[in-house]
Parts: structure tokens; C-alpha cells; sequence
């Protein structure tokens, strides 16, 4: 049994903050559950990104937006790979982002989405799916900023309009004696402030404790998987842990199977300077950097930019 924490965000934040605290402290990872997002809308986000991955591979190519790097629409399976691995990650994905008015001073930073019109109700759906996910989301950072002893409504106006991205992941059925325990996405660190994960339930994520054993995530079914991304470690000066984390492919039946999940990483605004927080400063305090411009830098490391 792990301490990970598992706490209801239902409950008032001033009595789960400390918990998730050290839990992200620790692990940088929680169990999120009575999250907020409706069952119903789940299991139809679920629906549509398979009914997206089921389609043709020519119909899924014709979503690859040159130039992008990912940013939005399709992603074809082996594209992205971690920092230092030498192969590729065994997924395709698409992504959907913020959609912000022509002439909004942060339009620059954000292209428009793409909608695949294969699929009724996709974009209402993903719409929704984004909204309630960006709801979730400020709950965990006021959580965090009452932890952290700030004001609790401190990451309202540093993520507001940022560059969220939230990602339908497909990790394809792997086949021959080799798919048990095959790595499907190598171990890696996220980019972002913090990310919030449906669909962990199916066997497969690990965190690398401190003493370099993996832990398995199990939660229960529907909740939400959250952790600390190098953004906000990096605010913290690593006082809130990003954790490098992995996917690897269960062993016995479900190994054959695919894989589907929903990450959504939830980002700064791109012109938030990141820079460490008076109470966590010391002199090792990295030096400040604009959001965008740390992304950029990460994601040349993983293939992305």
C-alpha cells in the first residue's frame, strides 16, 4: 500500500490541501476523486475518441497539421518520444486546446482547433470535456495554493487563457511474446503546470519513487490522476515534485488490448514568468522564465518543436 494521497475535492479545500500536499511533495502525484466531471460526459468522450482512432488511417492523416508540432488535430502513432529515449512511444494521439477570440492579445501563442467531421458531436463533446476539466483544475491549484501558504485564488489569473492541451491517447494493441510488460510510453517528466489524467484505471501507469523503485497507480474507477508538471516544480523550486512517470503494458490479457486514456495538461499562460516563489527560494533558485518559452525549449527535447 502506498501513501499516494486519495482525497475528495467535494470536501472544503482547506481540509485536503495539506494532504495533496505532501502527497505531491512526495510522489508528485494524487488520487483526485468527487472531481466534478459528469460520468455521463466521460463515458461520451470515451465513445468519440474511439470512433475518431477506429477511422481509416488516411481519413486520421488528413488531421496532421504540418508545422504544429502536435499542437493541435492528429498525431500519428511513433511521432513523440521522451526525452533521451531512443525509440519512439507506442501511441497516436489528438489534441485540442484553447480556442480564443480573433485579435486576443495571446492568439499568437494558440492556434485554432480542428474538428474531425467524421465523428457527430465530437467537438460539443470535447468542448465540454475541456471546460470541465479547466473546472477540476482550479479546484487542485487552490488546493495547492493553500498548501503553499499563498492566497487561494493565486493561480487564477497565472493560468487564465494559458496554453492548456488536452490530449485523446490511443496506445495501439501490441501482439507476439513480447507485449507483456513492453513499454508503451517511456518514462518521462511532464512539460506543464499540472496535468489531471481519466482513464488510469486500466493497468499500466508508474511513478519513480525517490528510491528508484516504480510504483503502480491504481485508482478507482472514474477518478482523476493528477500530477505536478516541471512548470510548477520548477516554481516551487522542487519543493512540489515532478515525478517521471511511464506507461507500461500490463501483463496477461490486457496487454493485447488497447490502451485509452485522457490527459489534460493544464498550463500557464504563456507570457507567466516563472519565476520561484519568495518561500520557496533559495540559492539554487533556477532563474526566471517566460511559460512559453520553457515549452518551447521542452518540447524540441521530445521530438514536438
Amino acid at each position: 500500500m502506498t501513501d499516494i494521497a486519495s482525497v475528495s475535492i467535494a470536501r472544503p479545500l482547506n481540509e485536503v490541501a495539506d494532504e495533496l500536499g505532501r502527497s505531491f511533495a512526495e510522489y508528485g502525484f494524487a488520487v483526485i476523486r468527487d472531481h466534478g466531471i459528469l460520468r455521463e460526459l466521460i463515458e461520451r468522450a470515451e465513445e468519440k475518441s474511439k470512433a475518431f482512432f477506429a477511422l481509416p488511417e488516411e481519413v486520421k492523416r488528413a488531421y496532421i497539421l504540418e508545422g504544429g508540432g502536435g499542437a493541435r488535430g492528429y498525431t500519428p502513432f511513433g511521432t513523440e518520444k521522451a526525452k533521451d529515449a531512443k525509440v519512439h512511444d507506442l501511441k497516436e494521439f489528438w489534441h485540442v486546446g484553447r480556442d480564443l477570440p480573433e485579435g486576443h492579445e495571446l492568439a499568437e501563442y494558440m492556434a485554432p482547433n480542428i474538428w474531425p467531421a467524421e465523428v457527430d458531436g465530437f467537438r460539443e463533446t470535447f468542448e465540454q470535456l475541456y471546460a470541465a476539466f479547466e473546472e477540476a483544475g482550479d479546484k487542485v491549484l487552490r488546493a495547492i495554493a493553500i498548501h503553499l501558504g499563498l492566497e487561494e485564488d493565486f493561480f487564477v489569473p497565472t493560468v487564465k487563457d494559458g496554453n492548456s492541451v488536452m490530449r485523446l491517447l490511443r496506445y495501439p494493441p501490441l501482439e507476439g511474446a513480447e507485449a507483456e510488460g513492453a513499454i508503451r510510453a517511456a518514462a518521462h517528466g511532464d512539460i506543464n503546470t499540472i496535468t489531471l489524467l481519466l482513464g488510469a484505471e486500466e493497468a499500466g501507469l508508474e511513478l519513480l519513487k525517490a528510491d528508484g523503485e516504480w510504483l503502480a497507480i491504481d485508482p478507482p474507477e472514474g477518478a482523476l490522476v493528477v500530477n505536478i508538471g516541471d512548470m510548477l516544480d520548477r516554481l516551487t523550486n522542487g519543493r512540489l515534485r515532478s515525478t517521471t512517470h511511464r506507461v507500461v503494458n500490463p501483463s496477461g490479457e490486457a496487454a493485447y488490448r488497447a490502451r485509452y486514456s485522457m490527459p489534460f495538461f493544464l498550463h500557464f499562460r504563456p507570457d507567466y514568468m516563472i519565476e520561484t516563489l519568495p518561500s520557496c527560494a533559495d540559492e539554487n533558485s533556477p532563474e526566471p522564465i517566460s511559460s512559453h518559452d520553457y515549452l518551447l525549449q521542452r518540447l524540441r527535447e521530445i521530438n514536438l518543436a
